[in-house]
């Protein structure tokens, strides 16, 4: 009598024995032969409880083209991706500093960079952004790293994203798609989800293709056309084009009803004179952190490109005691689609209605120059070019000294701070204090303590030079706008009552 072997040693020679395709089915008629003699041994062959239960995943299912340009709709996934770019003006190095923002922008968006080249042109190959023999070695390069990702470092047009796909043969996104996506990830609040939103069917509209081109094609009247052959006369594209032009125009007025509540906000804040300042800068050069290191906000800080979009305004007060808002804003980036400006346009107002503009800079960045060109680019888009400005150069603990030199040197009105460990915060707060407009109108007034209300707006509207408590009331020596100064006139002593001076208009007889 032969003795049998075990499950597992069978499975083995099972594996030698029979091709691919023939072992499911060899496996099962050996498992019910082994089950009539040794039922008694198999019980400690088969799967805990856990395991049973748990999704399994079975190979070879997936039915996904490895040709992308026969497929219309396609979900942004980013995993293991080629970066190229297109060298036409400047220095090895500037070319070289834009694909590793690219890089950090795909490694914000979840992908896995393998590799990144660079190709020295005029200008961008009108048929497939790199040239056609340059697009043949790119395939070669996806080949042999295993994308199947091709981010480009730039905007590709619809006839550019189409031919470069038709050669490499996997999915290629251009910058903008990239920092779309990025958005998409990271907007929290209803208006920057709608904002999002709108920037991506603004993309997306030109860009429609596939199936669409020729579903739902019907022939019109006349001669060739008999009976029932009248129709609409659309293609699926043009249906598709049609529905996403009639959700944008709903989106705009969605967003236009959110930024009636944001000016109503803004308005309150100029009636009450509340000064505002607005915290505006490049992508990670931490605003957020400037943010929470001056008012306690609590803001998400983050090591990553955007990695807060939705605007914050803070109440914060000077070292002499005024108050004012801060408002952190959206980050920039060099080359910011044109989309997003015009999508944002209502948050970055924050920007243009300030009193005072806090430009931050990354101190430790390798061109920390171009940054503050690329954010003084966008802020001139939405007109804010004649807000007062100071240049914060944070990160200083982990900047070159050469290069902070330098900046404090080029920048007229410029402060190097570390938001992380609080090095020179206190001299940005009194900058902050001599830069932010003063109220206008200088006046000493006696308030009875009656009129405890005037003192509290004195104070919270003013700026109070000095205050003295007397038996008749409340010796004020303040400095407020004019509205305030008109109900304080009544209680300025006589002596006083004709020499009230205003910065603005000078002397003023009451």
């Amino acid at each position: 009598m032969t003795s049998s072997s075990s499950p597992s040693q069978d499975t083995k020679r099972l594996e030698q024995t029979y091709p691919e395709g023939l072992r499911a089915d060899a496996l099962m008629e050996e498992d019910v032969a082994w089950s009539h003699g040794n039922d008694s041994q198999w019980d400690g062959e088969q799967f805990d409880r856990s395991d049973r239960a748990a999704l399994r995943r079975v190979a070879g299912l997936s039915t996904e083209l490895e040709d992308v340009t026969e497929v219309e709709y396609r979900q942004l996934r980013l995993e293991r991706v080629v970066l190229v770019g297109v060298w036409t003006s400047g220095t090895v190095q500037d070319a070289e500093n834009s694909l590793a923002e690219l890089a950090a922008l795909a490694e914000t968006a979840g992908a896995l960079v393998l590799d990144g080249v660079v190709q020295r042109r005029d200008k961008p190959d009108a048929a497939t952004y790199i040239g056609s023999g340059k697009a043949e070695e790119l395939r070669d390069v996806v080949l042999d790293t295993g994308a199947d990702t091709v981010i480009c470092d730039g905007e590709l047009s619809p006839g550019q994203l189409i031919h470069l796909e038709d050669v490499v043969k996997v999915k290629v996104i251009d910058r903008t798609a990239l920092i779309l996506d990025i958005f998409a990830q990271h907007a929290k609040s209803r208006e920057g989800k709608a904002q999002v939103a709108l920037a991506q069917m603004q993309y997306m509209l030109p860009r429609l293709r596939g199936w669409g081109q020729s579903l739902s094609r019907q022939m019109g009247g006349g001669k060739g056309g008999g009976l029932a052959t009248r129709g609409p006369g659309e293609t699926k594209i043009e249906t598709d084009r049609r529905r996403i032009r009639e959700k944008m125009a709903k989106m705009r007025r969605e967003i236009a009803e959110m930024k009636t509540g944001r000016e109503i906000k803004r308005q309150e804040r100029k009636r009450h004179k509340v000064p505002s300042v607005a915290i505006a800068g490049y992508t990670n050069a931490g605003k957020s952190s400037l943010l929470n290191r001056l008012t306690g906000a609590g803001v998400l800080v983050e090591n990553a490109l955007f990695a807060t979009l939705d605007p914050t305004v803070r109440r914060a007060e000077t070292p002499s005691g005024r108050l004012y808002t801060l408002a952190d804003t959206v980050g920039f980036v060099r080359h910011l689609p044109h989309h997003l400006v015009e999508a944002f346009r209502s948050t970055m107002e924050e920007v243009g209605d300030a009193d005072l503009i806090l430009h931050v800079v990354d101190g430790s960045h390798p061109a920390p120059e171009e940054q503050l060109a690329a954010v003084r680019e966008v802020i001139r888009d939405v007109g804010a070019t004649g807000v007062p400005e100071i240049v914060v150069v944070n990160k200083a603990d982990m900047a070159d000294p050469l290069v902070l030199q330098r900046l404090l040197r080029v920048e007229k009105r410029a402060i190097a701070v570390s938001a992380r460990t609080g090095r020179n915060i206190d001299q940005l707060l009194a900058l902050i204090d001599n830069e932010l407009p003063r109220p206008s109108v200088e006046i000493e007034a006696l308030v009875p303590y009656t009129h405890g209300k005037l003192v509290a707006r004195a104070h919270d509207e003013g700026e109070v030079i000095s205050e003295e408590h007397t038996p008749e009331g409340t010796l004020l020596k303040v400095r407020v706008h004019e509205e305030l100064a008109a109900e304080l006139t009544p209680y300025v002593p006589a002596p006083l009552a004709c020499s009230i001076l205003s910065t603005a208009e000078g002397p003023r007889d009451i």
